[in-house]
């Protein structure tokens, strides 16, 4: 269950994250608007991913993917922006990683 979940967690992310690139790239970098069709339909996997979680209630599974939504953007950072991690952002995304998972998977 553990790999399923993050799976989809990190589904959700890249989603998530490229449907706003594309909206930024359009409105910021002077992009074609033909680029909001791949990132609304980029948001819309997102949101299909991000339901597959498997919890009780659907604000637990939102505030535990903030840790991987983190994570994520770092590494778009790191990836497409060529702007690396410093040690504050490795320090943030794994104390909000640490936070994600407690939140998921503690006792209830």
């Amino acid at each position: 269950m553990l790999v399923k979940t993050y799976g989809f967690y990190l589904l959700a992310a890249f989603g998530e994250i490229a449907g706003c690139f594309a909206f930024w790239a359009w409105l910021r970098l002077g992009k074609s608007p033909v680029w909001l069709i791949p990132g609304m339909a980029s948001l819309a996997a997102f949101a299909f991913f991000l339901t597959r979680i498997d919890t009780d209630a659907a604000g637990r599974a939102y505030a535990a993917y903030g840790g991987i939504y983190i994570l994520a953007s770092l590494a778009w950072m790191w990836a497409i922006e060529g702007q690396r991690p410093d040690l504050w952002d490795v320090s943030g995304v794994s104390l909000c990683l640490v936070g994600g998972a407690m939140i998921l998977f503690g006792p209830r």
